[in-house]
């Protein structure tokens, strides 16, 4: 019906004196029509009056007024109101309120979804964490954040394609490879080097490649005594012998490790729920030895459109347009490209494949990169708008009224495996998304694996599961009827019209969620329609109530399970029938 009394609006406003396409389209973006929050103010609400108001110097107490005896006057809906400095209110036929309780009972497991963005082509990459070793559980709050917003964005129409970004060249990857070869002869050295990669997965990984290649690799003492003080400088100075004396088992180490790693890494996202369409690996990029290389292409695409320039035998990126403090290397004075070159031939690549929209959900702390992306894309002849970029706080976790560790460098750490297996995938996710992605998060898993009403992800599915037993035991007493077979117009039984209000406004929740980006929206709904059921479920015997109520509302209650159950999914999370 917000469709129906909509196309009368416009009708109303299209007659009125300044009135014309332009100012429509501005009054279309800053107007709301939406369910009221309180049945009290009828079924629907518009501060439409307000805005027309503001564009044409109109009194919008009148313009309401003279609004609401138009729609009055039509006799489709129950009660028209002016309200306030401007609202209107209107309250539906009885018909028109329950027939919610229709659309999902047709729908079912697709009430929620529509096409607002149909046609548009977009790409998510999240989590991309350096395989380097196994997630932690720091990462796990990025990789429910992009599957729920891609299932959302999906649910709205939109062509999504999820990408995990492989950083497999670089530093970091040398790190790792010196780490396993050097655990692999840490008894034959009795050294370990400070800034290596360190944990069981490492002496695993040793003990896999030894057990399969038979290498031989003596270290000259001298060398590991001449090593620099400097943690930095000595993984740095371990790399470079060892790639120029352990030639033969450098790649071996280095394939096997990363294959090993990102093979975990597939199979904890696989028990988390998160599937990727696209594993994007940087090595593929190519190197600036090869002129036709991505890399290459990219930075000669730069300079060509004057905005990298050479300084000091290096090659910068003029970031200062895009409001970053200082211009970017893109390539050392030594020729080696840095990371951010890599980035920038990275998102060429995004752009060339045709995304409408790009999105990086990126930890907090890389705030400070965005700027310099946003002035490659432009540089490379793009535009910034396509690149919207989602930042994810960081999240404690707490066990046992500890602080979790998380650093994969120093080996101690609870990875997001221990957390699956620990809590379940469901529960994880959950409390991942259960606060807006931009803001800190306490994550206590203690209270997840509770069953008290602190617990919203327990009273969320306890609602479902209390309708799913409810709808069996019906199911005992009497075969359910379809409810297309009810005169909607006859029921008054109005016990369940809080609930009922409430599922409505279930796909304009979907449609908010997928508009800001922001899943935690869902949640809040779900825990907020699941407190309106339990209080009416604990005020009322359902199966003590007259035959016609009793099938009434069993059809209510499955259209709230079914919400419910929309809603848990759009997350990545399974609903409970039993608890």
């Amino acid at each position: 019906m917000i469709e129906r009394l909509n196309a009368e609006i416009l009708s109303f406003l299209s007659n009125l004196e300044g009135v014309n396409e332009k100012s429509l389209e501005v009054i279309d973006k800053k107007s709301t029509t939406s369910i009221t929050d309180d049945l009290k103010n009828g079924h629907l609400t518009s501060n439409i009056c307000m805005i027309v108001a503001s564009q044409l110097k109109l009194n919008p107490k009148k313009l309401s007024s003279d609004l609401a005896d138009k729609l009055d006057s039509l006799k489709i809906f129950e009660k028209v109101e002016s309200a306030g400095p401007g609202f209107i209110n209107v309250t539906l036929k009885r018909e028109d309120f329950l027939s919610t309780l229709k659309i999902i009972n047709q729908q079912k497991e697709k009430f929620g979804e529509s096409s607002v963005n149909s046609n548009r082509k977009v790409q998510i990459e999240f989590v991309s964490a350096n395989p380097t070793g196994p997630l932690h559980v720091g990462h796990g709050r990025g990789a429910a954040y992009g599957d729920a917003l891609a299932r959302i964005l999906s649910a709205t129409g939109s062509n999504v394609e999820k990408e995990y970004y492989v950083n497999d060249a670089g530093r970091q990857i040398d790190i790792l490879s010196a780490s396993v070869i050097m655990k692999m002869y840490e008894s034959d050295n009795n050294f370990f080097p400070q800034n290596a990669y360190k944990g069981k997965y490492i002496e695993d990984l040793g003990k896999k490649i030894l057990e399969k290649d038979n290498f031989n690799l003596i270290i000259d003492k001298s060398i590991l005594d001449s090593l620099s003080k400097d943690p930095e400088k000595e993984i740095d100075e371990i790399i470079s012998y060892l790639k120029n004396h352990f030639q033969e088992g450098w790649e071996a180490v280095k394939d096997f490790s990363l294959e090993s790693i990102i093979k975990d890494i597939k199979n904890d996202l696989r028990s988390f729920n998160v599937e990727f369409n696209n594993w994007f690996y940087e090595s593929s990029l190519g190197s600036l030895d090869d002129s036709k290389s991505e890399i290459s292409v990219a930075i000669n695409r730069l300079e060509e459109n004057k905005q990298a320039y050479k300084k000091d035998g290096a090659i910068w990126l003029n970031t200062e347009d895009s409001g970053d403090d200082k211009h970017r290397v893109l390539v050392r004075d030594d020729g080696r490209a840095t990371y951010f070159a890599s980035d920038v031939a990275y998102h060429k690549n995004k752009i060339d494949r045709g995304f409408d929209e790009i999105i990086n959900i990126w930890g907090a702390d890389h705030h400070g990169y965005i700027k310099r992306i946003e002035s490659s894309i432009e540089g490379l002849g793009s535009k910034k708008e396509k690149l919207i970029v989602k930042l994810v706080q960081f999240a404690n976790l707490y066990k046992d009224g500890s602080k979790v560790k998380m650093s994969t460098r120093s080996g101690e750490f609870y990875s997001l495996n221990d957390l699956i297996e620990d809590i379940g995938s469901d529960a994880a996710r959950f409390y991942y998304l259960s606060k807006q992605a931009d803001q800190h998060l306490d994550f206590d898993i203690d209270l997840a694996k509770s069953d008290s009403k602190e617990n919203i992800f327990y009273y969320i599915q306890y609602a479902h599961a209390r309708i799913f037993s409810l709808e069996e035991k019906y199911k005992e007493l009497k075969s359910s009827k379809n409810i297309k077979e009810f005169n909607l117009s006859n029921i008054e039984y109005l016990k369940c019209d809080k609930l009922i209000h409430e599922i409505s406004k279930y796909p304009d929740i979907v449609n908010k969620s997928a508009f800001s980006c922001q899943p935690h929206l869902i949640i809040f709904y779900l825990r907020d329609l699941s407190q309106i059921f339990h209080s009416y479920y604990n005020d009322n015997h359902i199966l003590s109530e007259e035959r016609d109520n009793q099938e009434f509302i069993i059809n209510c209650m499955s259209s709230v399970r079914q919400i419910i159950s929309n809603g848990l999914n759009l997350l990545g999370i399974s609903p409970m029938q039993k608890m």
